[in-house]
């Protein structure tokens, strides 16, 4: 199928999703990697495969499959390289083969450095303004914000520990604890501007 087709491209298109960590492992390390999966693109297309779909490939600290992101401009480094990573694309649009990247919007891994930073923000910092914190009900905010479940099972908020060792606030997260939810109502998380004196000047954020 011509990369140059209409929109409605995806209503007819035969996806073959690839998990990098079980599908070929090009290294014989037992883990698969992009290499792997580079070697399978001709195969692919000669059994008439429109689009690639590869699962998650970012650093993650996998609590979650790899769904649980810590660097979204990044590439496990057991699966391989950035450049690795341009050659599959590449490779798989000369061969007809659209790629769709599994981004995960929803949320980041509680080990990604904004979040790390709005741990330790504080409260009403703007580095908290880019997740879900909220102060708990009840006379000590021992209860959580509200009774939403998480779709991991239990409450969809945790609870935070402030530096002197005090309970603090809680935040959001709608599957696991280790995946914090980004608050899409600031403009930041969309357009990755750096809130006033949230970063350091000599250090990028993490995606």
């Amino acid at each position: 199928m011509p990369l140059d087709e209409n929109s409605q491209w995806w209503r007819r298109a035969v996806v073959y999703q690839i998990y990098p960590r079980s599908f070929a492992d090009a290294d014989g390390d037992g883990t698969g990697d992009v290499l792997g999966m580079i070697g399978r693109l001709e195969y692919l297309a000669s059994l008439g495969v429109d689009a690639i779909w590869v699962s998650p490939w970012f650093p993650s600290p996998l609590a979650d499959g790899g769904y649980d992101v810590s660097d979204y401009r990044g590439i496990l480094p057991e699966f391989g390289t950035l450049e690795q990573a341009d050659e599959f694309v590449t490779r798989a649009h000369d061969l007809g083969l659209r790629v769709l990247i599994d981004l995960v919007p929803n949320h980041s891994s509680d080990e990604h450095p904004w979040f790390q930073q709005a741990l330790a923000g504080g409260p009403g910092s703007p580095e908290r303004a880019l997740y879900l914190f909220r102060a708990g009900r009840g006379e000590n905010g021992d209860e959580p914000p509200n009774n939403w479940p998480a779709i991991f099972g239990g409450g969809a908020w945790e609870r935070t520990t402030n530096a002197d060792g005090t309970a603090g606030e809680w935040y959001l997260h709608l599957f696991d604890p280790k995946q914090p939810d980004w608050n899409w109502e600031n403009p930041a998380v969309a357009d990755e501007r750096h809130p006033p004196g949230c970063w350091p000047t000599t250090t990028p954020p993490g995606w």
